[in-house]
């Protein structure tokens, strides 16, 4: 296989590494964190305009909506040099996974009044599937939507809606029919964040970033909201997800690699006994571990984006999960590598290294971890 970039790709892959050297050197993140306070919203809305300017957030969107109709290789590729700077402005779900779902399944006045709006970075949607008693089950539904004159009326709470706090629309599952415990009578609802009855109380997570418990107290939903069919949104969300998967090992591969270059820059200049350490044979031996996690991870975060657009649900699904695991684990063993052959310092906040460690422990807890994901691939097979 070939997995040389054509032209367009490499542009697309130098602009990223631009905006990253200019922006999020790591001193300048950091200072841009305490001055927040880790309040909402939790990044720079001039930075997040940057990136709409550059196009990013047009890239999944349709050329007739104004955006550029790229698809999961590009994605990738954003993914990957967003992660080697950890960018904080929530990329994935209005990014990727929103203007998707939309172009792929919303009506047409879905796409008329959302797509324009998320190429041009003036929409910020969030995605609320997780309850607190389903951990990474999306088929454990307990939000109700029920049907009224005019929509639909919706009750439930959702947990850890990534960037939820800052968000102007979201995605969310509601139960329509059946049980809390079957997977048929789920449906896909687009809702104004702003809404009354939509209660939000955002958090910092561990990794710079922000995430909410979202409460619904009988929300009015119009009927036009519903993405797909009624009472058949599972598999729509299951796709979705699927797409921020692929996404995120795509992170992932990108903050390890830049991890990897840190910590052998480190072992290249710290000295102990009059050398560099990094002369030392075992030290060299787990910086070359590193890198083959890291070509791991790599490989089946391109096979994701090469299947995560495939007609066979089962195995747009198998691709995502295999990368999502893989980036798990790649990114568990890389950290902690890296942390011990910084020693001491890898701790502090100082230091980078602590900063990549802490956000691949995120990336891995979002939407399943390595465990969920070995654990849904055997059942797909």
């Amino acid at each position: 296989m070939n997995f040389t970039y054509t032209e367009e790709q490499q542009m697309l892959a130098d602009t990223v590494a631009r905006f990253v050297q200019a922006e999020y050197g790591f001193e300048a993140r950091r200072r841009r964190l305490e001055a927040s306070g880790r309040a909402a919203p939790g990044y720079s809305p001039t930075l997040w305009l940057q990136l709409a300017d550059l196009g990013l957030f047009a890239l999944n969107v349709p050329e007739a909506y104004g955006g550029i109709g790229a698809g999961p290789v590009e994605t990738m590729i954003v993914m990957e040099g967003l992660g080697r700077g950890l960018v904080l402005e929530p990329f994935v779900t209005t990014g990727v996974i929103a203007p998707r779902l939309i172009a792929a399944q919303g009506t047409v006045a879905q796409k008329d009044r959302y797509l324009a709006s998320i190429a041009a970075g003036q929409l910020r949607l969030a995605l609320a599937v997780l309850e607190p008693a389903s951990r990474f089950d999306l088929d454990q539904i307990a939000t109700t939507a029920q049907r009224t004159a005019n929509g639909w009326l919706l009750a439930g709470t959702k947990s850890v809606v990534l960037h939820g706090d800052s968000a102007d629309c979201l995605i969310v599952t509601a139960r329509t029919a059946a049980t809390p415990t079957t997977s048929a009578g789920i449906t896909l609802l687009l809702v104004d964040a702003r809404a009354a009855g939509v209660t939000t109380r955002g958090f910092p997570t561990i990794d710079g970033q922000r995430a909410a418990e979202v409460r619904f107290d009988g929300v009015r939903v119009d009927e036009d909201a519903v993405i797909g069919e009624v009472n058949r949104g599972l598999p729509l969300v299951e796709w979705a997800v699927d797409q921020g998967l692929a996404a995120l090992a795509a992170e992932a591969v990108g903050a390890m690699d830049r991890l990897t270059e840190l910590t052998c820059e480190h072992l290249a200049t710290r000295q102990q006994f009059g050398q560099p350490i990094g002369s030392f044979q075992a030290l060299q031996h787990r910086a070359a571990d590193m890198r083959i996690a890291v070509e791991q991870a790599r490989a089946l975060a391109l096979m994701a984006a090469a299947r995560v657009d495939s007609t066979d649900a089962v195995e747009c699904r198998r691709a995502a999960s295999a990368a999502k695991a893989m980036a798990g684990r790649s990114g568990r063993f890389v950290g902690e590598q890296a942390t011990q052959l910084h020693g001491g310092m890898g701790m502090t906040d100082e230091m980078a290294c602590g900063h990549y460690f802490k956000r691949l422990t995120a990336i891995d807890m979002t939407w399943g971890d390595s465990e969920h994901h070995v654990e849904r691939y055997g059942e797909l097979l």
